[in-house]
């Protein structure tokens, strides 16, 4: 038996500085939906996702709030981030906390390489420094402040003023990684994705490099710099590590072996990090990069980027209480194109949970198995001659599977499921047509409407098996009322590369009533 494909994919680790908003959920989606497919692909596959804990904002943050910074780290965990996970439906394998002891370890393992090797020197530092970001602003993210902060150099993203730093620090040789960066973008034109994600990250790694500064003595919330325990270590050099941390790096090498190199999700905020120093970071340490970083866009509210520094963080749970947490999912993986800027707005959700979700997928379910119940006992038809129309369905099935495939394939969440979405659309379009309904009245058409109903049975068989990385609670409920499980087995079980092979349902198994999947909002949308 051929050993299974590796898929190793991470979200960013999270600062625990406040709750979450809808923004980071929608990254935890994105990248769950892509784990489910592969790992139902049958890929051995390992999602990680964690938080972000050290550093000057976390520092600050527990300070306002009269505590020490670890246990601020601990009640934002425990109380705000693992829930959220529940709240969305996540299904991560792994979850790291910068502040665990594994991690530590193991970025002190990863500096004294670095150091051994002759990566790292000691220098003095001035420059201007967003806490925000957790970094020295280049010159293109250096703005002129307006307002209450006119007169004064504010961060292009966080628009607050930036602060002037004087260090002595330890930097990392980065700019001697320059022309091999540039050779992997040209050598890999896939590794930063997509393709205006790359064309930023070449344009400014050909601006040219500069060293990067790993370490602070102004604060001590940080891993020491294990040959200075004077330096506390930069936290975006020890957040990246947790990628290889969390896979074993210095303590496990068989797992570390077979799960690196990783595929990450990240935001487009934070692609510099992640496209230029982490793999310049690797190179230097003589281990792989990761096999892809992809930049998704920003969720915007009114225009402007998901924030709760600027009032227009919403919370997961404002969405999920109301429409659940597969509507959830489907909304920001259906409406957004997957690498570009999306617009969330309560209209729209509510709009597309009532068309696609309730009417769409929601009521073609329910019609089918009620049909089946009520002229057939409530089994699976044993399927007569096959007609043109039902030999449409049955190649626009195997068509949707494989296109489906090759999109998520190229991260291209939305047409997944875009492609996926054409056979709902096109069942319920065939049931319109063939009006089982008025066949049933006919007894000599009782072949015919055998065929229609297992037709209809068999597409929802399929779709089960596509929208369960998208919808794994309807898809679960409707597995079971298909009366599935029986003879196929668990819903997880079923390849999803071969959902489009067609004619998997057993006739005459016994189905089950159908739960609703997507039940009426009695509420108006939120304004």
């Amino acid at each position: 038996m051929a050993k299974p494909d590796s898929f190793f994919l991470t979200t960013p680790i999270f600062y625990v500085n406040d709750a979450p908003h809808i923004g980071h959920a929608y990254t935890e989606v994105a990248a769950d939906v892509l784990a489910r497919w592969h790992r139902q692909a049958g890929d051995d596959t390992w999602f990680l996702t964690g938080t972000d804990e050290h550093g000057q904002k976390i520092l600050r943050t527990a300070t306002a709030n009269g505590v020490e910074p670890k246990e601020w780290a601990d009640r934002l965990v425990e109380s705000s981030w693992k829930p959220l996970l529940n709240t969305i439906n996540i299904s991560n394998d792994d979850f790291i906390r910068t502040t665990e002891p594994r991690h530590e370890a193991g970025v002190a393992k990863f500096l004294q390489k670095l150091y051994d090797d002759g990566h790292v020197y000691a220098g003095e530092f001035e420059a201007l420094y967003c806490v925000g970001c957790e970094e020295f602003k280049p010159k293109s993210e250096i703005v002129d402040g307006t307002g209450e902060f006119e007169g004064q150099k504010v961060c292009a993203i966080h628009s607050k003023p930036l602060e002037l730093l004087q260090e002595k620090n330890y930097f990392f040789k980065m700019s001697a990684f320059q022309d091999r960066l540039l050779a992997l973008y040209e050598e890999r034109p896939d590794f930063v994705q997509p393709a205006s994600a790359r064309n930023e990250v070449v344009a400014f790694v050909q601006q040219g490099l500069e060293d990067l500064s790993i370490s602070r003595t102004s604060f001590d919330w940080g891993i020491p710099i294990p040959w200075d325990d004077a330096h506390v270590t930069y936290v975006w050099f020890d957040a990246l590590l947790n990628y290889v941390t969390a896979t074993g790096y210095g303590a496990n090498d068989e797992e570390f072996a077979r799960r690196w190199p990783g595929t990450h999700i990240v935001g487009k905020d934070i692609l510099r990090f992640h496209a230029v120093i982490w793999p310049a970071m690797l190179m230097a340490a003589g281990l792989e990069v990761p096999d892809h970083v992809f930049a998704h866009g920003w969720l915007l509210v009114g225009g402007e980027k998901m924030s709760k520094s600027k009032l227009t963080g919403i919370a997961p749970n404002e969405i999920t209480d109301t429409f659940g947490a597969d509507a959830f999912r489907y909304y920001f993986m259906r409406a957004i194109s997957f690498g570009h800027d999306g617009s969330f707005s309560w209209e729209d959700l509510a709009a597309r949970y009532q068309a696609e979700l309730a009417n769409g997928f929601g009521n073609l379910a329910s019609r089918v198995l009620a049909m089946n119940a009520k002229y057939f006992e409530g089994r699976v038809p044993e399927p007569g001659e096959e007609l043109a129309a039902d030999a449409a369905i049955r190649e626009l099935a195997a068509s949707a599977a494989t296109r489906a495939d090759a999109h998520i394939e190229a991260f291209a969440i939305h047409e997944s499921i875009a492609a996926v979405w054409e056979l709902v659309d096109a069942l319920n379009g065939y049931i319109t047509e063939q009006e089982p309904w008025v066949l049933a009245k006919d007894p000599a058409q009782r072949d015919r409407l055998a065929r229609v109903l297992y037709t209809t049975t068999e597409g929802l068989r399929a779709l089960a098996v596509l929208l369960s990385p998208v919808l794994p609670e309807a898809t679960a409920k409707l597995w079971f009322a298909l009366g599935a499980k029986e003879t196929l087995g668990a819903l997880s079980a079923q390849p999803i590369r071969e959902a489009g092979v067609w004619g998997k349902l057993v006739p005459g198994t016994t189905q089950h009533s159908l739960a609703v999947l997507f039940p009426r909002i009695e509420t108006e949308a939120k304004e």
